[in-house]
């Protein structure tokens, strides 16, 4: 029985799904997608392969380079893994919120298209915009929904293909540095879903939403992702919107571009935010048991496992999971496809601690989630 209306609901995860499109694609075969093979793009691509530490990832992509899905079809496939694992269908939904860091189409939104494919029926949709932390974000509006006793049941998604803006033809002509060429070789595409609830699932432990928080610190911070625009901030008149496509192409204002000489200002940041909630309260360290953390590089892993002793002298990294090396980094994707992973090697017991952590280039924001294993609801109801 769904809660009334206007009454106060906890929200739980209740199914996991992710997909990660065609065979994994190993360093070396990075190329044959991507295009690239002069000398200073292969000098490039080493150096910052080296740094990040990933050995595979996926790509909607075949041997050539041709798009073989659309991200509306990577986010469907992944919502669908969910939904199977949570033993429910489409129409069971009755909200669908949908991240993305670009979509396929400019208009309609994401949400709507993904909708469109999956089926099911009315539903209240969502597009969360934005880059890493967009997923969070998402996550936060329908748990807060359902909460409220809005929705009895959600499910959120967080999708990217990126491969299509990071092939050759897209750098050819244009001056493209390590702003572009350290996103180039880092991201990759792929979705991760969650199905969330107004009670646990009846019969499987699930995931209590203890709390969501994502702050934007854009008011301190100058642009560092970027595309659409010439140079690092936007100008009027300068934007891909003010100027014809073929001459937006030819300014490379359709390159995906970070300024990675602030990426140390981003951890520090991110630290700073984290210690904030444990000063606050919301996350208690000594009762910390899991840490599933999206970040870019395995450098930033270090300075984060160092940032964590500072509080937890004790910190057993073995509770720390991360897939970047085996996964690439999916953006908005993530971080929902390393909590599936992770939850499905069987690692979380009841009673166990979970925090989600995202940080975002974009200008400078950063997402948490604490999440709490509880066991199904018909043991919950034995043992009252």
């Amino acid at each position: 029985m769904f809660v009334s209306m206007g009454s106060t609901a906890t929200a739980y995860l209740t199914g996991f799904g992710r997909y990660l499109p065609g065979d994994p694609v190993d360093n070396d075969g990075i190329v044959a997608r991507l295009g690239g093979d002069d000398p200073v793009t292969e000098r490039i691509r080493r150096r910052v392969l080296d740094a990040n530490g990933i050995r595979q990832r996926h790509y909607a992509l075949d041997e050539h380079g041709e798009p073989t899905e659309l991200n509306e079809q990577l986010a469907v496939k992944a919502l669908q893994a969910a939904l199977d694992d949570r033993g429910i269908e489409a129409s069971d939904l009755r909200m669908l919120a949908c991240a993305t860091t670009m979509g396929d189409v400019l208009v309609p939104g994401f949400a709507s298209m993904v909708h469109g494919r999956l089926g099911g029926g009315p539903m209240q949709t969502l597009t969360a915009s934005g880059v890493c932390a967009s997923s969070l974000a998402a996550l936060d509006a329908a748990v807060s929904k359902i909460r409220l006793g809005d929705h009895p049941r959600a499910a959120v998604v967080g999708s990217e293909l990126s491969s299509r803006s990071l092939r050759q033809r897209r750098f050819d002509g244009i001056r493209a540095g390590m702003d572009s060429h350290f996103l180039r070789w880092m991201l990759s595409d792929g979705a991760g879903a969650v199905v969330v609830e107004f009670q646990p699932h009846p019969t499987k432990p699930s995931l209590r939403v203890d709390w969501v928080r994502q702050v934007s610190l854009a008011h301190e911070h100058d642009v560092c992702m970027r595309a659409g625009m010439r140079g690092a901030e936007p100008v009027v008149g300068h934007t891909w919107q003010d100027v014809s496509i073929a001459d937006a192409e030819a300014a490379g204002m359709f390159v995906l571009r970070q300024d990675v000489s602030v990426l140390d200002e981003l951890a520090e940041a991110g630290f700073g935010q984290f210690e904030e909630l444990v000063d606050i309260g919301l996350v208690d360290v000594a009762h910390l048991d899991h840490v599933i953390c999206h970040y870019s590089t395995n450098a930033f892993r270090d300075l984060a496992f160092d940032a964590l002793r500072r509080r937890i002298p004790t910190l057993d990294t073995d509770r720390w999971y991360s897939n970047l090396e085996t996964r690439g980094n999916t953006g908005s994707a993530s971080i929902f496809i390393a909590l599936d992973e992770a939850w499905r090697t069987g690692r979380f017991a009841p009673g166990e601690t979970v925090l989600l952590a995202v940080p975002e280039s974009g200008r400078f924001s950063f997402a948490f989630a604490h999440l709490t294993v509880v066991a199904p609801s018909d043991q919950q109801g034995a043992a009252a």
